[in-house]
């Protein structure tokens, strides 16, 4: 297979700039850079029926990937992900048909191994040997597992408070772990002034042209789940937004390539009431949004006071008809619940939010019964074990009558 990657261009000013040289954003503007491809060629490789017999991983689409050599597109088998049916919350919320794209299934537990799948491949490829960023907590994990798997040397700066199991992965990775007093953009500086010192190859979010191409195969699996198509709303719980950034890329370049047609889903954006800087633009109407004050919720991933991306992804919003939503934090727990107790699938809070968020869509009306929508389920709830309370009867090992503990079954429905 071979990638058919042309060069680097600047999503703000259109400058253009080789793909073989180390880059991060935008030397004219510092803005996102995208990769760009020869799609005409692409899609002469890239068909239909030539992937009928390729691996179910993140490579699995090479031709549009940035990686030139695959010797250096290391996998620990990313990707593949199911597209799940949720018929139990479909008829909960009045839904013909919702789906559920389940992310926690990755390596790690999380869609972060597909963006820094990509990105920490591409990085030893063009000779890097240390990879760094900041991080909530899943992105720190993926990143530590693809340093190790590369065998570049790997380094996080993480909130204090991020969850202990998220700390104890990245250091069994092997992975630096620097923790911070402070929120995410406060370790982004401090990553920041690490790259600049020790030269140190920055892979926050969307401040290096690749993270987003490892995330835009979510967006090409969905459309092969569905037969070639796309649904009619994706709802995605966004901190950073590289995911839906690369989804939307993805069709493009799929459009482009003969692959789906011309429609697009309403992309939702869901973000946490105690940190909405996207929304807050959104329902301001402006392209960019203003750094959040004081920004705090459960869901790790969704604290992400500012976004180097934001108009790209308001862009995508608007574009699409789609919507921005804020979810409490109480309601996510809820829906976390939601999800495991109806469709049997334990999620992060972040997921969480977006249960609740197609249920306050289908209510408002927002979305219709008739519209086939894709809840973007990003995370395992098991990195959030803290979160789940209850207490548990302990029986004596001779207890006669242990049913006497168990509560009485609801009413079996049929699937």
């Amino acid at each position: 297979m071979r990638s058919y990657i042309t060069h680097l261009e600047c999503t703000y000013c259109g400058a253009q700039h080789k793909h073989s040289e180390v880059m991060k954003t935008c030397p004219e503007c510092n803005k996102v850079l995208y990769a760009r491809y020869d799609l005409e060629g692409a899609k002469a490789s890239m068909t239909k029926e030539a992937l009928k017999d390729r691996e179910w991983n993140l490579w699995r689409y090479f031709e549009i990937m940035p990686v030139t050599d695959p010797a250096y597109a290391f996998t620990l088998g990313e990707g593949g992900t199911p597209l799940l049916e949720a018929p139990k919350l479909a008829s909960r919320f009045g839904f013909e048909r919702l789906l559920v794209k389940d992310e926690g299934l990755n390596p790690t537990g999380s869609f972060k191994v597909r963006g820094l799948g990509a990105a920490v491949s591409r990085a030893a490829e063009l000779g890097v040997d240390t990879v760094a960023m900041p991080s909530a907590g899943n992105a720190a994990a993926a990143m530590a597992a693809y340093a190790r798997r590369a065998g570049l040397r790997g380094i996080v700066a993480m909130p204090q408070d991020t969850p202990s199991v998220m700390k104890a992965e990245c250091r069994i990775y092997g992975a630096t772990v620097l923790l911070v007093d402070g929120l995410i953009d406060d370790c982004g500086a401090l990553i920041k002034r690490g790259a600049g010192s020790a030269g140190w190859f920055d892979c926050s979010t969307l401040k290096e042209p690749y993270r987003q191409e490892g995330k835009k195969t979510m967006g090409i699996e969905i459309a092969e789940q569905l037969g070639w198509r796309v649904p009619d709303a994706l709802i995605y719980p966004t901190g950073g937004g590289t995911g839906i950034v690369g989804i939307w890329k993805a069709f493009d370049e799929l459009e482009q390539m003969g692959l789906i047609g011309s429609k697009r889903p309403k992309m939702i954006v869901v973000q946490a009431e105690n940190c909405a800087p996207i929304v807050r633009a959104f329902n301001a109407g402006a392209r960019h949004a203003e750094r959040w004050e004081n920004a705090h919720t459960v869901a790790s991933g969704l604290r992400v006071p500012a976004a180097i991306a934001d108009y790209l992804i308001l862009d995508a919003v608007r574009e699409s008809g789609g919507t921005a939503i804020t979810v409490s934090d109480d309601e996510m727990l809820h829906g976390m619940e939601l999800l495991a107790r109806t469709e049997g699938i334990f999620a992060s809070p972040e997921v969480g939010s977006v249960v609740v968020a197609a249920q306050k869509l289908r209510e408002s009306g927002v979305l219709k019964e008739s519209e086939e929508t894709v809840l973007v389920s990003t995370a395992s709830g098991l990195m959030h074990t803290e979160l789940v309370q209850g207490d548990s009867p302990v029986l004596n090992k001779n207890e006669p009558n242990p049913a006497r503990f168990v509560p009485t079954p609801e009413r079996r429905s049929q699937p």
